[in-house]
Formats: C-alpha cells, sequence, structure tokens
C-alpha cells in the first residue's frame, strides 16, 4: 500500500545491501512533480557520536587516523558509533576512553546534528568532556591511531586552512567556539579556550 512520506508517495520499499554498520534501502517513489522515481537511502545501524575533550589550559585532544573511504588521513576529534538503543553519554564515554584513553568527570550535550541528510538517516550526538583524566587507549581492530593535542584556537586554524576537514570535527569546534564567545560555556574554560591562540608561539 502507497503512503506518504513528505510530499513524496512511497509504493514500495526494497533492501538491497546490509552489514553489521549500514543497510542500503531503495524506494519506488513519485516525485514532488508526480514523476516515478527511485530514492535510495543509507541507513545507520548506530548513532554518530562526537566528544570535544578540552583540557584545563584549552588544548583539545585530537585522534589521527587514516580514513578508508577517501583514502587519506585525518585528524578529528575522538568520534565513533553508539547503539541506538544504549545510552549516548555512556557510549560516548567509552569512545573517549577507547580512543584516547581519557576519561572526563564532567560531561555536557552540546551539538544535535543530522550527517548527509539528503541520502542517510545518520543522525549524531556532540558532548563536551572536560575535567579529564589520562590513562590507557583501548582501540578497535579497525582503528591505527594516533593522538596530539593542542591549543583550541590553532585547532579552529586548522578548520580554516583546510587540515581539518571532518564534518563533525568542523561542527563541533565553532559550536564550541559560539559558546565560549557567548558565555554559555564556565569562564575560566572559555579563557583559555580563546586565549590560547595569542599566547602561542
Amino acid at each position: 500500500m502507497s503512503r506518504m512520506r513528505g510530499p513524496w508517495t512511497v509504493h514500495d520499499d526494497r533492501e538491497v545491501y546490509r552489514n553489521d554498520w549500514v543497510r542500503v534501502t531503495e524506494h519506488s517513489v513519485t516525485r514532488p512533480d508526480g514523476k516515478a522515481g527511485i530514492y535510495g537511502v543509507v541507513g545507520f545501524a548506530n548513532r554518530a557520536l562526537a566528544i570535544l575533550p578540552v583540557l584545563a589550559d584549552g588544548r583539545i585532544i585530537l585522534v589521527g587516523q587514516h580514513r578508508f573511504p577517501q583514502d587519506r588521513y585525518s585528524w578529528e576529534i575522538p568520534e565513533g558509533g553508539g547503539a541506538l538503543d544504549a545510552d549516548p553519554l555512556a557510549e560516548a564515554a567509552r569512545e573517549l576512553r577507547e580512543e584516547t584513553g581519557y576519561t572526563a568527570s564532567h560531561w555536557r550535550e552540546m551539538l544535535h546534528m543530522d550527517l548527509s541528510n539528503s541520502v542517510t538517516d545518520e543522525a549524531a550526538i556532540g558532548f563536551l568532556a572536560t575535567g579529564l583524566v589520562p590513562g590507557e587507549a583501548d582501540p578497535e581492530g579497525t582503528e591505527d591511531l594516533r593522538t596530539r593535542d593542542i591549543p583550541f584556537r590553532e585547532a579552529l586554524d586548522e578548520v580554516q586552512s583546510g587540515r581539518i576537514t571532518d564534518a563533525l570535527t568542523v561542527a563541533m569546534l565553532f559550536k564550541a567556539y559560539y559558546m565560549a564567545r557567548e558565555g554559555e560555556l564556565d569562564a575560566d574554560l572559555a579563557a583559555a579556550m580563546l586565549d590560547q591562540g595569542a599566547r602561542r608561539a
């Protein structure tokens, strides 16, 4: 039976591919202009999670890894997938610990984001993590990771220069910059983040 999905009429759904992470569904549709068409949607088994770990002096922790789809190296904030039926904060804390070894005593949800929403249903939640305590990282077998800590403002410069291109990292850095400028973060932390650029050599 046909059904409406906004201005689209969906006549049939057919799953054409599935693995542990994604599924591809092909929808037979009538488009908003009345013509017949096909709409392919990539569905995700997990929720995307992003963590911006900020040290007391305003430096942030970045994770470097090779990204298979683009076949290039990428510097990003810690990110990963969390089960849809699990607590996002608990899953984010696990990701931070696995990728960097750090645990955080203070967490703040700061971003909700739809990723590539014309072709996927992938949704993301971003957290600010502070009160960081170092430990041993425990990456998954698919991850060959390096970490580095840099001043917050230097990370923004890397976005501007194109060295950092990961969408969630870009969004989280600019959201944190806005929050720091607008008085939405702890005053001492905001000052450390914003003043780092002036202090670095």
